[in-house]
C-alpha cells in the first residue's frame, strides 16, 4: 500500500494548498488546482492508497472551508473504492 502525507501547516493561500496537494500526491504540473481537478486526479490517477493530512488546523481562516471540501472529496473517494482490491483511506492529524 502506497502512502502519502500532505502537510498543510501554516498554509495561507488556496493555490499554495493545491500546490502542496500536487507535490505530495505526485500530480502532474498541469494539475488544475481546483476541487474538480482534485477529485479527477485522486479518483483516477492517484497511486496512493492511504493519505495523511497534517496541519489542517493551522491553515488560514480563509482556507477552513477548503479543508472541509478536501475532506468531503477524500471521503467520497474512500466510498467509491471501498469494495475494490485497492481501497483508499485517509486521516487528518494535527
Amino acid at each position: 500500500m502506497k502512502k502519502a502525507t500532505i502537510d498543510l501547516t501554516d498554509c495561507k493561500y488556496l493555490m499554495d494548498l493545491h500546490e502542496r496537494i500536487r507535490v505530495s500526491l505526485d500530480f502532474p504540473r498541469g494539475y488544475g488546482k481546483n476541487w474538480d481537478a482534485f477529485w479527477d486526479m485522486l479518483n483516477r490517477d492517484c497511486e496512493y492508497h492511504y493519505v495523511t493530512v497534517k496541519g489542517s488546523e493551522t491553515v488560514a481562516d480563509e482556507l477552513k472551508g477548503s479543508v472541509e471540501i478536501m475532506k468531503e472529496i477524500m471521503e467520497k473517494n474512500k466510498k467509491y473504492w471501498a469494495d475494490s482490491r485497492c481501497p483508499f483511506d485517509y486521516e487528518f492529524v494535527d
